[in-house]
């Protein structure tokens, strides 16, 4: 009978460390602050603005900030059939900074974030309106008129919102990373 050998474990690393739950849980509850404050405006908030940041920045890991906030949305506001959108609606935003290069020239990345971010405005409701296909039990056409029938009182300030919003994109990344490389 043989002794069995005993096995050699690699250390694992945590997926985030005590350091990144504290700050993600503080950038998603800024992305919630940043909503309240900014709630006097209909659909016009930094919310679009934070998730190219956060994302630019934190990458993968950014989706930690970004359900913290819509985890946050939905206790303000309550847990609704109106708010699992939210949980793919945002993560459209992300995806789209995620298959961007990492390494983009200068005079490029101010048009390239501010295109992304306002695009995402401007289709919100059109990204939403899927959900209101499944959930509400909408035909197409009624789905299509729900989308028209939000265009310009939701999307169009929302969108606007994000293309005047845009302008902190670059200016949050490098403070972000800067605060990164010096933790």
């Amino acid at each position: 009978m043989s002794i069995p050998k005993r096995k050699r474990h690699r250390k694992s690393h945590p997926l985030l460390t005590i350091r990144e739950i504290a700050v993600f849980a503080m950038l998603g509850s800024l992305m919630m602050s940043a909503d309240l404050i900014m709630n006097f405006i209909p659909n016009v908030h930094l919310g679009g603005v934070f998730i190219v940041v956060y994302t630019l920045v934190y990458r993968w890991k950014a989706l930690f900030p970004i359900y913290t906030y819509i985890f946050l949305i939905g206790l303000m506001e309550g847990f609704g059939l109106w708010w699992l959108p939210y949980l793919y609606v945002w993560l459209i935003l992300w995806a789209a900074v995620m298959i961007l290069p990492k390494k983009m020239p200068l005079w490029l990345a101010p048009v390239v974030y501010t295109t992304i971010c306002t695009a995402h405005g401007f289709a919100f409701g059109l990204l939403w309106a899927p959900s209101q296909m499944l959930l509400m039990n909408f035909t197409w056409e009624q789905t299509m008129v729900w989308w028209r029938m939000g265009f310009i009182p939701a999307d169009l300030p929302h969108g606007i919102g994000n293309l005047c919003g845009s302008v902190l994109i670059l200016p949050l990344t490098t403070l972000l990373r800067r605060l990164e490389a010096h933790h």
